[in-house]
C-alpha cells in the first residue's frame, strides 16, 4: 500500500456550518496525493452526514467517530491515525489556499532539518477582527524564521495551530498533544523548542483563520493569559531559569504584577524591577525595589521583559545591545 504524501489532521465538534467551506479549500489543493484524517468528537449536529457524504465521494477523507472527549484526546486520536510523514494541522472553520499544502510540502522535502514550517495567515471575517488581533496577526506573519521565531517564543504562540505543517515521527517522539491546563499546541511548541526543533514559516498566506465569540482561544480557560503565563514559567524554568531563586522583572505595570503572582508560585522572587517611569522609580514594590533602566549592565541577573507595549520590545531590544546585554542569556522577552 502507497502512503500519502499528507495527512490532514482535523478534530471536529458541531460544525456542520462551516465545515463544507473547510472541506471544499481541501478538494481544492494542487497537491493531491493527501489523506483527511477526521475524528468526530461526540458531535450533535449534522457534522457527521457532511463527513460521510464528502467521504463517499472522496476516498481520501477517513473519518473515525468517538464520544466528545475533548480536543486534545481527538488530535492524539488523530495523530496515531494518520499515516503520512507530514501532518497538516487544519479547523473545520478555517479555509486553505488550493497551495498550502504543496508549498508546506515542498518546504520540508527541501529543508530536512526544520521540523515545523508555518505560513502566514490573514483573520476572518475581516471587518470584525479587532486591533489586537490584527496586532498578533502581524507579529505572528513576520516571524519567518528559525532565529526570529525562537527569539519570540516566549512572546505568545508563534504560530495559529491549524497553520502548520510538520514531521508526524517529532511529534509521537514528544508523546503527541498534552492537557496541561493551558493552550496544547503552544506546549507542544516550547517542547519543540527545548528538543532543539527547527521552525520556519513560509512567506505567503496560505490559511484563512477564522475568528468568533465561540472560538476555543476565546472560551476555554487554558487559552486565557493567566494559563499562558503558567505555561511560558513552567518551561522557563527548564532553560532560562533553570536554577535560579530571583529574577529582575523589567516592567512595573499590570503585566509585570502579574508575572510577579506567577512566578512566586514557581519559587521565584523578584528582586529588582526596571522602569522608565520617573514617578515609579526608587520606589518599593512587594519588597523590591524600582530602578532606573539606565543602570543595567551586564552580570546584572536573569531578566524578564513584560512591556507589551506597541514598539517596546524593539526599544528594549535596542538598547540592551547597545548595554552589551545578550538575548536569550542575560534578558526574554515575555510579553
Amino acid at each position: 500500500m502507497t502512503l500519502p504524501r499528507v495527512s490532514i489532521l482535523l478534530p471536529v465538534h458541531n460544525e456542520a456550518r462551516l465545515l463544507p467551506a473547510a472541506l471544499r479549500s481541501l478538494q481544492r489543493q494542487t497537491l493531491t496525493d493527501w489523506e483527511l484524517v477526521v475524528i468526530n468528537d461526540g458531535s450533535t449536529d449534522a457534522t457527521q452526514n457532511i463527513l460521510a457524504c464528502a467521504a463517499a465521494g472522496d476516498h481520501r477523507i477517513r473519518i473515525r467517530q468517538q464520544p466528545k472527549r475533548g480536543l486534545v484526546a481527538a488530535l492524539n486520536a488523530g495523530l496515531q491515525n494518520c499515516r503520512a510523514p507530514l501532518v497538516a494541522r487544519m479547523d473545520a472553520d478555517d479555509v486553505c489556499h488550493p497551495q498550502r499544502l504543496a508549498l508546506q510540502a515542498d518546504f520540508l522535502d527541501k529543508h530536512p532539518e526544520v521540523t515545523l514550517v508555518a505560513c502566514q495567515v490573514r483573520h476572518v471575517p475581516r471587518p470584525r477582527i479587532r486591533a489586537g488581533f490584527l496586532a498578533y496577526e502581524d507579529w505572528q506573519n513576520g516571524l519567518l524564521d528559525n532565529a526570529a521565531i525562537r527569539r519570540d517564543m516566549y512572546v505568545e504562540s508563534p504560530f495559529a495551530h491549524p497553520s502548520v505543517m510538520y514531521r508526524r515521527d517529532a511529534i509521537l517522539k514528544l508523546g503527541g498533544y498534552r492537557q496541561m491546563g493551558w493552550a496544547e499546541d503552544y506546549d507542544l511548541w516550547l517542547r519543540l523548542a527545548q528538543q532543539g526543533a527547527a521552525f520556519a514559516r513560509i512567506p505567503r498566506i496560505l490559511l484563512y483563520w477564522r475568528d468568533r465569540p465561540e472560538r476555543l482561544s476565546r472560551t476555554a480557560p487554558d487559552y486565557a493569559l493567566a494559563a499562558f503565563r503558567r505555561c511560558k514559567t513552567h518551561f522557563l524554568r527548564r532553560d532560562f531559569l533553570a536554577d535560579v531563586a530571583q529574577v529582575t522583572l523589567w516592567g512595573a505595570g499590570r503585566e509585570g504584577k502579574a508575572w510577579r503572582a506567577v512566578l512566586n508560585e514557581a519559587g521565584i522572587t523578584v528582586a529588582t524591577w526596571i522602569d522608565i517611569d520617573p514617578r515609579k522609580i526608587g520606589q518599593t514594590i512587594h519588597g523590591a525595589p524600582v530602578i532606573d533602566y539606565r543602570r543595567l549592565t551586564p552580570g546584572h541577573g536573569k531578566i524578564l521583559v513584560t512591556i507589551g507595549a506597541k514598539g517596546a520590545r524593539e526599544q528594549v531590544r535596542e538598547f540592551a545591545h547597545r548595554r552589551g546585554l545578550v538575548e536569550g542569556q542575560d534578558f526574554v522577552c515575555v510579553t
